[in-house]
């Protein structure tokens, strides 16, 4: 169990400073045990304190990187259950699984089209994190054959599937430098594949049967020096699975149980896709760190990154278009020039609309820390001084040989103001976005 705040207090040096952020030594050990503050932003706490307060201090959630550079997937470090209490930090990491049983020419079809799992919507980069290779075989050799094979293959951090320590190590060994994840130390193959895990300095996944299995291998696992851990609590009913995955979370977070304070990993089991991808935008939401499925298929990923997005953006932070000028279409510098904000549902419900009117134009939106047009203008963040202050840094004067704008009907009371500060000529345009096909073809129309 974590210390409680009244634990933490007793070896803060009782300054009272206030430096930390708090008011009060009190209130900072308090932050401290609930995870809402960090032991170094006390500049007079002790070193035999640090020593002490260290685990007190660390989050309840082990931060586990898989893979190394860019690509790298960081797990856990999350310290709420509910987002809205603060906000989930690393999004879950999705796997597609590869079995080593495929032929050569199956493993790379595979893998290209897992490569080509990556999306662009609403202005923001969905993609696949991973690839798992399972030793279904029971061959190491044919194991390792696949892991290389795919290793050359992608970029993605790999996940190692066998419970065969021989297999595990003669795979690991040509791509340990990757940092793959290692699944799963069980009860059967616990010693050995702790040492295959220490000896290429990779994460170790822990599979248990039920939670205090995966707890005490866990547990054993740090006492041994393996310390990034993935948990697998190895039920895999799926109502027993949410059950588990919560549980832990919970245990984690509330109890500060430092056995399971680390990240998860769930399979869907289903043969058919869609109840698999179903199945993976449950433990999604509850709380697992990586999900591995089976298919690759665009139609089916597609959904389960877009549920993941909406899970992990910030309900605090509304999605964003960068606030730059963009062009639509063949654009020319006669083209039209539309003003909007840079809230992403407006700025694509205008760019779709612009694009259906056919005739190509300019769209700047504004930055309004991603708010809607109405609730920007009410704020004073979509102001005449804004919109004068976009064209200006935007470099728009050297796009078109005009001074005509575009402004939303709803804000037109900026219209006067907006002229008088820009120079340019303020055209009211329709309230809505679905007006826009017909205001152009009336005005732009050649």
């Amino acid at each position: 169990m974590g210390l409680t705040g009244l634990d933490i207090y007793k070896q803060l040096p009782k300054k009272n400073c206030g430096e930390c952020g708090p008011p009060t030594c009190l209130a900072f050990a308090m932050a401290l045990a609930s995870g809402k503050a960090a032991l170094d932003s006390c500049p007079y706490v002790t070193d035999a304190a640090k020593e002490n307060l260290g685990a007190a201090s660390a989050p309840p959630i082990r931060m586990v990187k898989v893979g190394t550079g860019d690509v790298a997937v960081s797990l856990g470090d999350e310290t709420v259950i509910f987002r809205h209490d603060k906000t989930f930090f690393h999004e879950t990491g999705v796997a597609i699984e590869v079995s080593d049983k495929l032929t050569a020419a199956d493993i790379d079809a595979k893998v290209a089209k897992i490569n080509g799992l990556t999306f662009e919507r609403v202005g923001l980069h969905y993609t696949v994190n991973l690839v798992a290779v399972k030793n279904e075989s029971g061959n190491a050799d044919t194991f390792k054959a696949a892991v290389d094979k795919v290793a050359a293959g992608t970029k993605f951090p790999l996940i190692l599937m066998t419970d065969d320590p021989e297999a595990m190590d003669k795979a690991a060994a040509g791509v340990a430098a990757a940092r793959p994840l290692l699944y799963a130390a069980t009860t059967g193959n616990f010693d050995k594949m702790v040492e295959v895990a220490k000896k290429h300095s990779c994460p170790l996944a822990i599979r248990g049967n039920g939670l205090d299995e995966a707890a005490a291998l866990a547990e054993k696992a740090v006492a041994g020096g393996c310390k990034d851990l993935v948990i697998d609590a190895g039920r895999r009913e799926f109502s027993a699975a949410l059950a588990d995955l919560t549980e832990i979370r919970r245990l984690a977070i509330k109890k500060k149980f430092r056995p399971l304070g680390f990240p998860t990993i769930a399979f869907p089991r289903s043969d058919e896709p869609y109840m698999e991808i179903l199945q993976a935008s449950y433990y999604v939401g509850k709380y697992a760190s990586i999900v591995v499925v089976k298919t690759a298929e665009k139609a089916h990923i597609l959904p389960l990154l877009t549920w993941r997005q909406n899970i992990y953006t910030d309900p605090q932070k509304p999605i964003q278009v960068e606030p730059k000028l963009h062009e639509v279409g063949a654009v020319t510098n006669d083209s039209p020039v539309y003003i909007t904000t840079n809230f992403s549902l407006t700025y694509y419900t205008v760019e779709g609309e612009v694009a259906g009117s056919k005739i190509p134009a300019y769209i700047l939106p504004v930055n309004t820390d991603g708010t809607s047009v109405l609730t920007a203008w009410a704020s004073g963040k979509f102001s005449a001084e804004s919109i004068a202050e976009a064209i200006k840094s935007s470099g728009l004067e050297q796009k078109v040989n005009h001074r005509n704008l575009v402004l939303p009907g709803y804000v037109a009371v900026l219209s006067g103001k907006l002229a008088e500060l820009s120079g340019w000529k303020v055209g009211v345009g329709p309230r809505e976005a679905a007006g826009i096909p017909s205001f152009a073809k009336a005005k732009f129309a050649s």
